[in-house]
């Protein structure tokens, strides 16, 4: 008896790409490759998508809402404080649910070589931090030093990332209100 056809869900395409975004570069998420990474063919990747445009928008759109949309919602959320403001924008980082650090350190890799990409990551740089700047406000830190604490707060973060440290999540978790009361400089 012929062996069943093997078919993939959109969703499937995506999670492949994204793999190969996160260990390989954008430069290898082709429709090829991936074809032979899945065992399925083109024909495959055609019923789910256009092009290769539209799977790397679908990328874009999962890294939004993964990564850019736990940040967005913060906005819709009263704090009694800024240390509770402080511990959410951070929180989001730390839990890493639905955040994903390795897809955003590829999207950093992709904008650049590609100005859209470089944009966007520049929006959200700049939103993200705006997030910490309002925090530090609340605490009662002056515009200027709540603008330095933020930059220290998220290029240290972004560092975490960035040089692949691996540390268990207990010990992180652990280690949080350590980390809190040295970046807002107040017991936390």
């Amino acid at each position: 008896m012929p062996e069943a056809r093997k078919t993939l869900s959109r969703e499937a395409w995506i999670a492949a790409a994204i793999g190969v975004l996160e260990k390989k570069g954008i430069a290898n998420v082709k429709v090829d490759r991936l074809s032979r990474q899945l065992k399925v063919t083109r024909g495959s990747f055609y019923f789910h998508f256009r092009n290769l445009k539209d799977l790397l928008d679908s990328l874009r759109e999962e890294w939004r809402q993964r990564n850019c949309r736990p940040f967005q919602d913060l906005l819709h959320v009263e704090f009694s404080d800024g240390l509770a403001r402080f511990d959410a924008v951070t929180g989001v980082w730390i839990r890493e649910d639905p955040f994903s650090p390795r897809l955003d350190l590829a999207i950093r890799d992709w904008a650049r070589s590609s100005a859209a990409i470089a944009a966007e990551v520049t929006r959200q740089d700049d939103f993200r931090m705006s997030l910490l700047v309002d925090a530090f406000m609340a605490m009662g830190y002056d515009a200027d030093e709540s603008l330095i604490r933020a930059r220290i707060t998220y290029f240290q973060q972004i560092g975490y990332y960035a040089t692949y440290f691996k540390e268990p999540p207990a010990e992180r978790k652990r280690f949080r209100p350590l980390y809190t009361r040295i970046l807002v400089g107040k017991a936390g």
